[in-house]
């Protein structure tokens, strides 16, 4: 028997993922320990990845992202958009995520699900209507991260669907963060001048 850590090595996937397929169905755990904890027969582990080898099977994933529930029309035109896109491309069988998060929230459950996705190899091809679809800073790191792990992002570049408003939130949600750690270090340098000014009377008095 091996562990799910211990399947996943095996498998070069994520914990996370075997955890999902698990969920699916997709590789089922041969049991459980008294603490929930996953079991993996290993003749069933190198089954599944001799079938695994053998197909090769990999998806093409749509991603589709607004802020807040309001632009909730936005998201249903992206994904709109996308398809057109994929019939127009002759691409088949494309997965369609939808995402409501902010672009500059690292922590979007369907987002890092994501990621884990392109890291294990499951993902052959990543289509966006924009790249701040996908994140609003750092988009040429993730397209690092997808291309050392053989997926390619497709991008429409429609500016369109990358509105305005979101992009104002975005720019007060830095200007906000910014001046809370300025107010930060102004509490942090009266804190010091204070607390050296105590020291220096102490050490006067100290020296009488």
């Amino acid at each position: 028997m091996l562990t799910v850590e211990e399947a996943a090595k095996k498998l070069r996937r994520s914990v996370k993922t075997l955890q999902r397929w698990d969920r699916d169905g997709v590789l089922k755990s041969s049991s459980r320990t008294p603490t929930g904890r996953r079991m993996y027969e290993e003749a069933c582990v190198d089954a599944f990845l001799g079938i695994r080898q053998q197909t090769g099977t990999r998806v093409k994933v749509a991603y589709c992202r607004v802020s807040s529930q309001a632009q909730k029309p936005d998201l249903l035109n992206q994904k709109a958009i996308l398809t057109q896109f994929c019939v127009a491309r002759g691409l088949a069988n494309v997965e369609t995520i939808e995402e409501v998060g902010g672009g500059l929230n690292f922590k979007r459950p369907k987002f890092l699900s994501l990621v884990d996705r392109v890291v294990s190899g499951e993902i052959e091809t990543l289509i966006l209507a924009h790249k701040d679809r996908l994140t609003r800073f750092g988009f040429d790191l993730l397209h690092h991260l997808c291309a050392k792990h053989g997926c390619e992002i497709l991008v429409i570049n429609d500016e369109k669907l990358s509105p305005e408003r979101e992009m104002v939130e975005d720019l007060m949600t830095i200007v906000h963060c910014f001046s809370s750690r300025l107010y930060g270090l102004r509490n942090y340098r009266k804190a010091l001048q204070t607390a050296l000014r105590e020291k220096t009377v102490v050490d006067t008095v100290s020296d009488s």
